[in-house]
């Protein structure tokens, strides 16, 4: 579960932006999306390999630069 406290004199829209990125950096939403449906072990493990390609080859744009 994703919490977050009011700091002194924080106005409510940046308490907000922060709710929302802590939620985004904890994989709440992703997981609730993941299991919206139903998808056989198959369809995961291709849908990790995917992913995983994706990042292999976004990591390899950056270390060329």
């Amino acid at each position: 579960m994703a919490y977050v406290t009011p700091r002194d004199g924080e106005n409510p829209e940046s308490l907000v932006n922060r709710f929302r990125a802590s939620v985004q950096h904890s994989g709440i939403l992703r997981e609730l999306k993941d299991r919206r449906f139903f998808r056989s072990k198959a369809q995961k493990e291709r849908l990790a390999a995917q992913r995983a390609a994706r990042r292999r080859r976004r990591q390899s744009r950056q270390n060329r630069r």
